[in-house]
């Protein structure tokens, strides 16, 4: 749904500059006016396409699950019910074969693991 606005977004910056584009050329403009709006597009268009770029990198990591090995304090916290203790324990109790030594080794609660237990996996 993020990605449908953005992509939205997106296609109207670029019909911006195309209209920019089409009508500068039936209207007189000073060349510094026209510079400017240009500028301006351009910018906008940035704008949009780095929104982009991270609303795809946002997605490509929604589908994978989290490596309780190397993810990062941030990282883990945004978990659902994971709060910045409960961080500190899962780094603190690492290397894990399996995610689920988290309940095993007493680091998380049932119910948090089973919060968690579809987010996260354990490579080595």
């Amino acid at each position: 749904m993020r990605l449908q606005r953005i992509l939205s977004a997106l296609a109207a910056g670029s019909l911006a500059l195309v209209l920019t584009g089409c009508f500068s050329c039936s209207v007189k403009q000073n060349p510094q006016q026209l510079k400017e709006k240009t500028a301006e597009t351009t910018a906008a268009l940035k704008r949009d396409a780095k929104a982009v770029a991270s609303g795809v990198r946002e997605g490509w990591s929604r589908d994978k699950p989290l490596d309780l090995n190397h993810a990062s304090k941030a990282q883990l916290e945004s978990l659902p019910g994971i709060t910045p203790a409960t961080a500190d324990r899962i780094i603190a109790n690492r290397p894990y074969d399996k995610a689920d030594e988290l309940l095993r080794q007493g680091v998380v609660s049932r119910r948090e693991y089973a919060r968690i237990s579809e987010l996260v996996t354990a490579r080595k």
